[in-house]
């Protein structure tokens, strides 16, 4: 869907829907915040054979009306308050979520299962499909894994595709059920206050991890519609690049977020009347995060409270419930409560409000930082101090400076080597041989995906030749770090629940690859995993697209998915459907366009595919019909999941027909294997093919086809019908 740019182009909160150990509802959650409460309490979802539980902010009574594993319930939960005064199915869905379906895996595999039908829902994609379905949302679905920022960085996310006037509205949110992966991973890490969280307090001990959801729905509007509560105005991304799971001790990435997040809004830090602290209560965090507030209100330092003293910290759905906060501050005119604050801690250097306090509020700065020095903080202002900003922005557009991928036959060089000749390159190369450029000590605690993705991105910079610093990472995973959560939970229950691998844990995370990149590369902007099934990869070319600052400093885009033994054939249906276990990815570096010769890599067409003719239809027409294919398609490389390829190529085949279009058509799956990202490795083969400027004979059907020029579309036909256009000048 395509809408008019607006002269003013602002984005505002019209509707607002949260479920948390707080309550249920807006109405509950206010109240609850009003009356300075807190929802932590011991564990009952399930139970821990050796210890006491842990107190938690659980939610209680969570009606189990849906066949959904509970991260999807708390997410519909949330969607259906946010949009109960909605008039229309917002356009697009943007979900921050790390957890998944996976406290319903690991009920599984507690009883032994290890079959597809038990995990329909274990992705942490599927959350966002759900709820697209439950809206009826025909435009893109995307998800943000960027551990306990995700929720945040899904709202930047949606300004900037907001401010670009391709959308009127999106609903965009987080959320995360308890499960025993983060409840014992957290504890392991020895960061869990057995007391509950004080955060700031003198004698913190660290975090209760709980779970949660809130979604809002944002409008594109050139004034405040109807049910405007507040205005999203401002928002920042930065990345540590310091450690896996700590944060950099003097709060070097949080005051650049914050500081990007107040120059995107316009703002100086005087103009903050409130700011809702990360505040998990953690040693280290709590004094990173006072670190950079001190250094960013040098003048004036206003009113500050963490609130999972309250909620406890719900991990990706902690950004977006703090974001319901933030504009429920805003209406209101109040502060909350910095509970579980008791002693000064002289370190920090200044006191949370210890109780709520009411006065008019012209602006909120909310923080969200997550594992990998992932970190996020978004501005929100009143109806009647909000402006216009980046409506003049126009939209991105990114050249292809160098690319790499490996697949089963290898490198960068082997797999076009053999994917020209009409070859196969399925398989699993050796894990050695995935990072074979770096010393083994440096590596060795590093299992497969993490491997993956710095292989990828050491093969790409040696392509560009570059000494330029990179400064965004974006990848997108359909599974994440197989590896480590498969050991981690067979390791747990192999204990009887009484062994925790804190290394599994910190790996395991969907983010864990791209904050090994970023920590090699020093790159400090933003740092951002999207995850969506086969469309992972289109998805991490979307929020480059949407998020990249440009300029100087050029950005790495990847994909990648790993094979596992047990796990691959487990959650997804395409993989046992191959006789050849495989996996791969691919990687490019993006830099603003301006030299001359130049290749680009654009996203395109966007969409679940319930009819997968009309889905087709629609995509065709996106890109301009047949003219389109006839005047500027030189070649089509298409990527067909297994389990998909008997309901989709009798329609594919009618599309070429309607279209009239004769060039080559390459099934780039059968060449690559099994993998959901192996749309990352075809984009690698499409830049080479037109550097060679015509497709080989093998790929050809028998002879050479020049490409004279034109482009080549890559056509993804998983749930989700994507295109991505490739150009060269």
């Amino acid at each position: 869907m395509r809408v008019e740019r607006l002269a003013d182009r602002r984005v505002f909160i019209t509707g607002m829907g949260i479920i948390s150990s707080m309550g249920h509802g807006v109405a509950e959650t206010l109240a609850s915040l009003k009356s300075a409460a807190s929802g932590i309490r011991p564990l009952t979802l399930f139970t821990c054979p050796f210890d006491t539980p842990l107190p938690v902010g659980e939610v209680r009574d969570l009606p189990n009306g849906d066949d959904f594993p509970r991260t999807h319930q708390l997410a519909l939960a949330a969607t259906r308050e946010a949009l109960h005064e909605a008039q229309s199915a917002p356009d697009m869905v943007i979900m921050g979520v790390t957890t998944g379906g996976m406290l319903s895996t690991e009920n599984y595999m507690k009883q032994g299962h290890r079959q597809p039908r038990f995990s329909p829902y274990h992705a942490a994609g599927s959350v966002a499909d759900v709820v697209a379905k439950e809206c009826r949302c025909r435009g893109p679905v995307l998800t943000v894994s960027t551990a306990c920022s995700s929720g945040a960085v899904g709202i930047k996310l949606a300004l900037e595709i907001l401010r670009r006037g391709a959308f009127r509205s999106v609903l965009v949110g987080g959320a995360d059920s308890l499960c025993r992966l983060t409840y014992y991973g957290f504890n392991s890490l020895q960061i869990v206050d057995r007391s509950g969280p004080h955060p700031m307090d003198r004698d913190r001990h660290g975090m209760s991890v709980a779970e949660g959801a809130a979604m809002l729905l944002l409008t594109a509007a050139d004034q405040a519609p109807p049910h405007a509560v507040a205005e999203v105005v401002g928002g920042g991304l930065s990345c540590d690049a310091y450690h896996p799971a700590a944060p950099h001790p003097e709060g070097r990435g949080a005051r650049e977020a914050m500081m990007a997040a107040l120059e995107d809004a316009g703002l100086g830090p005087n103009a903050v009347d409130y700011i809702n602290l990360h505040g998990t209560g953690t040693v280290e965090n709590d004094l990173a995060e006072a670190a950079a507030l001190k250094t960013v209100f040098t003048n004036r330092f206003p009113p500050v409270s963490s609130v999972k003293g309250s909620f406890g910290h719900s991990l990706a759905a902690a950004g977006a419930i703090e974001a319901v906060v933030a504009a429920l501050c805003l209406r209101e005119g109040f502060m909350p409560a910095n509970v579980g604050w008791r002693h000064q801690d002289e370190a920090i250097g200044f006191r949370p409000l210890t109780a709520p306090q009411h006065q008019p509020l012209k602006t909120v700065l909310s923080n969200s930082f997550g594992f990998g020095g992932n970190n996020a903080a978004l501005v929100f202002a009143d109806l009647e101090n909000g402006k216009a900003v980046g409506n003049d922005k126009p939209a991105r557009r990114l050249a292809v400076r160098a690319y790499a991928c490996l697949t089963g036959a290898g490198g960068t060089a082997a797999t076009l080597e053999r994917f020209f000749q009409g070859a196969s390159c399925k398989g699993v190369l050796a894990a050695e041989r995935l990072t074979n450029r770096l010393p083994p000590r440096s590596v060795r605690r590093m299992k497969r995906l993490a491997r993956m993705a710095l292989g990828l991105s050491i093969r790409t910079l040696e392509q560009a030749g570059t000494t330029v610093p990179i400064r965004d990472v974006y990848f997108g995973t359909a599974w994440g770090a197989l590896s480590e959560t498969h050991d981690f939970l067979d390791k747990l229950y192999a204990s009887n629940e009484f062994y925790i691998s804190p290394i599994d844990f910190v790996g395991s995370v969907h983010n864990a690859p791209a904050g090994q990149v970023a920590m090699r590369e020093k790159a400090r902007g933003a740092n951002v995993t999207m995850t969506g099934g086969d469309a992972s990869f289109e998805q991490a070319l979307t929020a480059a697209h949407g998020l990249a600052a440009g300029g100087e400093h050029p950005v790495l885009v990847g994909g990648a998915d790993e094979m596992h033994p047990v796990f691959s054939a487990v959650f997804d249906p395409s993989v046992p459907m191959d006789d050849t276990p495989s996996d791969g990815g691919g990687m490019l570096l993006l830099e603003t366009t301006g030299r001359e010769a130049q290749m680009t890599l654009q996203p395109g067409y966007f969409a679940a595919a319930p009819d997968i003719a009309e889905a087709l239809q629609a995509a065709a027409a996106y890109h301009g019909g047949s003219q389109f294919f006839t005047d500027r398609i030189g070649a089509v490389m298409v990527g067909i999941p297994a389990a998909r390829r008997n309901a989709v190529t009798p329609h594919l085949e009618a599309l070429w027909t309607r279209l009239g279009f004769k060039g080559p058509v390459i099934d780039y799956r059968r060449y690559f294997g099994e993998f959901a990202s192996a749309s990352a490795v075809a984009a690698a083969a499409a830049m080479a093919l037109l550097s060679r400027g015509a497709v080989p004979a093998a790929l050809a059907g028998g002879a050479e086809w020049p490409l004279a020029g034109r482009c080549i579309l890559l056509l993804g036909l998983g749930e989700t019908i994507t295109t991505m256009l490739a150009a060269s000048s």
